[in-house]
């Protein structure tokens, strides 16, 4: 049996106000043109079909266009998880119409964990997939007054651990014998390595869980949310696909890879990365006004003939006296368009990640202290003036007790 994991599709994303769906066509046919030429049997989709919960109908065409394109090919069924991007209704509205070609959708829990589990019988071979969408705080965890933002994330990290040891309780009931199982998920895994396109999915160190954290009666974890592929922790079943396209100048300097899986006897054998295209060339370059005119000479599109995009980080401005027009004045005449244009001497600021680098995880950090970091990123001095603390502490528990009551 043959099962290509992929996620993190974000139909309809705007990368600095440009549309990327020329791109995101381009994938999703390369993608139907995989899954014949590889003979693919089961398509895992690990959440954020969908860049927001309300997608524009270009981006609901491209979505459906494609399930009923997967009908030509070897491809027999699909099974689409909701992400935090996405709207459960969303995902969830077709649900019955699409099972009919075998295409099986989980926007969000239900309360009955067997409502996730499916099972699958392909060339003779047994399979059984754990769909575990996006676990929102108030789908799986119920509020407690007066508890703490430790508490709270504390609490729900709890849930999260829960709800994967009741899934694999019901792989469990149903498994029998030797059948593979894999589960799928959308959350971020602590040893995963992030770009700056992720949306915070929790608030502080809320829903920060461990590889160790995942039952092991699950011979692969599919996940989704991190937009680079990657193993956690080193472990080879527990992987994220990534995004398929660049999302993010953050992104640009490591290839997009969707992940085949195969099958035999029960075991799965292999876990190979294919790299996904570059449909249109995302370009970061640096250096001196000079440097950059004679960088931008030498950027052309592929053979997708896309209009390259670029992110211009200029180390001397100040002293060149170059303007914004004048950098966008070099890129006159050539097939490309210049998307951002940093100083360097911004991005060599310390942020959050690299004090964060100091502790032993991330999750270690409170709030407060990544807003005291932040501030002193900014050189904002917050020790003489306490009143800013106070406000952000204000803020944070209005932000939290509105988080209780939705």
């Amino acid at each position: 049996m043959k099962i290509l994991h992929t996620s993190d599709w974000h139909l309809g994303h705007r990368l600095i106000e440009q549309s990327q769906l020329e791109e995101q066509s381009l994938f999703l046919n390369w993608l139907t043109g995989l899954m014949d030429e590889q003979k693919i049997d089961l398509l895992l989709v690990s959440g954020d079909v969908f860049d927001t919960g309300a997608p524009s109908a270009q981006s609901l065409k491209l979505y459906y266009d494609f399930l009923v394109g997967l009908k030509s090919t070897h491809c027999r069924h699909v099974v689409i998880t909701g992400g935090n991007h996405d709207a459960p209704g969303t995902i969830n509205a077709p649900r019955e119409l699409l099972k009919a070609l075998s295409i099986h959708v989980t926007g969000k829990v239900t309360g009955n964990v067997e409502d996730e589990i499916l099972q699958f019988n392909i060339n003779g071979e047994e399979l059984i997939v754990a769909a575990v969408p996006f676990l929102r705080d108030q789908d799986i965890r119920k509020a407690v007054a007066g508890e703490s933002f430790g508490q709270i994330g504390d609490r729900y990290k709890q849930a999260l651990i829960n709800h994967y040891a009741e899934v694999a309780a019901a792989v469990e009931a149903v498994k029998g014998g030797k059948i593979p199982a894999i589960a799928m998920g959308h959350l971020f895994v602590v040893g995963g390595m992030t770009s700056e396109s992720e949306q915070t999915i929790y608030v502080g160190n809320l829903g920060d869980i461990g590889a160790k954290d995942f039952p092991g009666i699950f011979d692969y974890i599919a996940l989704g949310h991190l937009h680079r592929p990657q193993k956690v922790a080193g472990n080879d079943r527990i992987r994220y696909s990534g995004s398929p396209l660049v999302y993010s100048f953050s992104e640009v300097g490591y290839d997009k890879k969707v992940i085949l899986l195969e099958t035999s006897d029960g075991v799965i054998e292999k876990a190979e990365e294919i790299d996904v295209p570059r449909f249109r060339e995302i370009v970061r370059i640096a250096g001196g006004p000079d440097e950059i005119g004679d960088q931008l000479k030498n950027i052309h599109p592929n053979q997708y003939r896309l209009t390259p995009w670029v992110e211009v980080i200029l180390g001397d401005w100040p002293d060149a006296g170059t303007s914004s027009a004048d950098i966008h004045r070099m890129a006159d005449g050539l097939n490309l368009e210049i998307l951002k244009i940093t100083l360097k001497k911004e991005r060599d600021n310390v942020g959050p990640e690299q004090y964060a680098g100091d502790t032993k995880e991330i999750s270690e950090l409170s709030p407060l202290e990544v807003f005291e970091m932040k501030c002193r990123e900014q050189e904002f001095d917050i020790e003489n003036n306490p009143q800013i603390r106070d406000a952000f502490n204000e803020a944070l528990q209005l932000a939290l007790q509105q988080n209780k009551e939705q």
